[in-house]
């Protein structure tokens, strides 16, 4: 479906601006993740991505971010809060200031590095009971294996 999506929309994308090319860059990537604690780490690692691309200063000023909607109120009528996300306060303003207060943190540098690790490779991102529960159900697996040959084993007998 996301392939077919966005050949539609390259065509159109080209055609409306007189283009030709790609619009994105490498594949469409998706993962299963745990709710808590990763998703609202997940918005924060998504929706810093402009500023980490030296393309805005603040995520407010990327246009195509869900920022505006979940730490400023804009309702665009695309989206719909995550339970996570309105446990954040029970009032709307003070929801929306605890979430601000989120990227006031530093981002935990282990956190980002197994994030992209997970999505580039199509991985499940949660706990160890999460992603064996996970191939359990699915009998896919959705954890990385350790690199390399196996190791042979020495029979010492």
């Amino acid at each position: 479906m996301m392939q077919s999506l966005g050949r539609m929309y390259v065509r159109y994308y080209n055609f409306t601006y007189q283009r030709t090319g790609t619009l994105w860059e490498g594949r469409f990537k998706s993962s299963l993740i745990q709710t808590e604690p990763y998703l609202l780490e997940l918005y924060r690692y998504i929706e810093l991505n402009p500023v980490r691309a030296n393309m805005v200063d603040d995520p407010s000023d990327y246009s195509w971010s869900s920022y505006g909607c979940n730490a400023l109120g804009i309702d665009t009528g695309l989206q719909t809060p995550h339970e996570l996300y309105l446990r954040l306060a029970k009032s709307k303003p003070e929801r929306l200031s605890n979430y601000r207060d989120l990227f006031k943190a530093h981002a935990n540098v282990e956190l980002l590095k197994e994030i992209r690790g997970r999505i580039n490779k199509g991985l499940a991102l949660g706990d160890e009971r999460f992603t064996t529960e996970i191939e359990r159900l699915t009998s896919k697996r959705v954890t990385a294996r350790v690199a390399g040959r196996p190791k042979k084993s020495v029979d010492k007998g």
